[in-house]
């Protein structure tokens, strides 16, 4: 090999070297996010007219609860009592701080005299006596135990008074335009108020927790006390035994707000979210839950339009050993419809982010929005199929090689 042959080899290697440097450390190490505007999705109108159904109450609404959209409304926004529908908000609570870690359910609570003294529905509590927050949440959704509510109350914000302000705060963070909470029960107090629509948008929050489904299975149990006594719980929603696909709900009554329900059940792969405020007797608030389900069932379907499967996109990573990978959206979207309108023009877009290694499978790569006649319907993170390695000084010696012909 000739000395100029040499050198020529010698200065191709080095410029080889100097572009592999540039490609690994020229770009901006940091991860770039692409920024996209925030969308608001407000829920559907495609609402029945409110005298379609013979509803014997002062306010119902009816909706879907995965798309949010309207499938009935009746006054539902109206400011009213809603007696121990509260307790909704007072289990968010309680499923928020076992999320936190502030509590879990073997965590053991005592009772106060504050607590013991409650009136309405309780469990008789023992003041002094402990009891396990799983018990206590059992009782609030079963029998709706004033008193256990109370103790929970106590435990997780320090006084019932903090954690009402918690509740107020929560309602707010759900959309929750007219709702205020004064105390975590739902008796008697001035002012607080509801609305069917806030209800609904609090229950679809509570169904997010699997636990609380077992809870509201349970139609009698014997609530245990300290001192060896029992107290017989009985499920106050009748429809979870009466309707079929009813596996969760909340009753309420006092002689302010009348007889109240909230429920949900499911069909299918279709969940409708019901909500009765102000019926006249116990009958007409289980008649008007029931007709809405049945109107909701007879009229409306659910089906799938982008399934948890590789998109057709694949997303490109920076400074990565393997350049491309497949991605997928966190979660089914379902298109909610009007039976006969399944034809209804559903489209959608693809933001993948521009992102470097190393991703974990899982993480957040972009975002799919479906859209339903040009109106943004639904939106679903987009995650990553498969970890993904960051490439090495030497992958990119060898990328920059490949790309030359000695």
């Amino acid at each position: 090999m000739t000395i100029k042959s040499m050198k020529k080899i010698f200065l191709m290697s080095s410029f080889t070297l100097f572009l592999a440097f540039v490609s690994l450390f020229g770009n901006n190490v940091a991860t770039k996010i692409a920024t996209k505007p925030t969308t608001a999705y407000a829920l559907q109108t495609d609402s029945v007219a409110s005298d379609a159904l013979n509803l014997r109450c002062k306010s119902a609404y009816c909706m879907d609860a995965n798309s949010k959209t309207t499938v009935y409304a009746q006054n539902q926004t109206q400011r009213l009592p809603i007696a121990s529908m509260c307790k909704i908000m007072t289990l968010i609570l309680c499923f928020d701080a076992i999320e936190s870690g502030k509590m879990d359910y073997t965590t053991v609570i005592p009772v106060s005299e504050h607590a013991m003294s409650m009136g309405g529905s309780q469990v008789y509590l023992e003041a002094g006596g402990t009891y396990t927050a799983d018990r206590l949440m059992e009782s609030v959704t079963v029998c709706s135990a004033n008193d256990a509510c109370v103790a929970l109350a106590e435990y997780i914000a320090g006084s019932d008074s903090l954690f009402v302000q918690k509740m107020n705060q929560r309602a707010k963070d759900l959309g929750c335009e007219n709702t205020l909470f004064s105390n975590c029960t739902g008796l008697p107090k001035e002012p607080q108020y509801s609305c069917a629509l806030d209800v609904a948008l609090m229950l679809k929050e509570l169904i997010r927790h699997e636990k609380y489904f077992e809870y509201c299975k349970i139609w009698t149990d014997e609530f245990e006390h300290p001192e060896g006594r029992t107290t017989l719980i009985t499920n106050t929603n009748k429809l979870i035994r009466h309707y079929k696909g009813c596996d969760g709900g909340k009753t309420g009554f006092t002689n302010e707000a009348g007889f109240c329900l909230a429920a949900t059940a499911k069909r299918g792969d279709m969940r409708i979210i019901s909500v009765c405020i102000g019926a006249s007797t116990s009958k007409e608030r289980f008649s008007a839950v029931s007709e809405l389900f049945n109107y909701s069932f007879a009229n409306f379907s659910d089906r799938e339009v982008i399934p948890v499967q590789p998109l057709d996109e694949k997303l490109t990573v920076n400074k990565a050993k393997k350049e491309q990978i497949e991605v997928v959206p966190e979660r089914a979207v379902r298109y909610f419809c009007k039976n006969g309108e399944e034809n209804t023009n559903i489209s959608h877009s693809v933001e993948l982010y521009d992102v470097c290694a190393p991703l974990k499978k899982g993480q957040k790569v972009g975002e799919l929005t479906v859209f339903k006649d040009g109106v943004a319907y639904d939106s679903v993170a987009i995650l990553s199929a498969e970890d993904v390695e960051k490439a090495s000084f030497w992958d990119y010696c060898k990328k920059v090689a490949d790309g030359w012909a000695l």
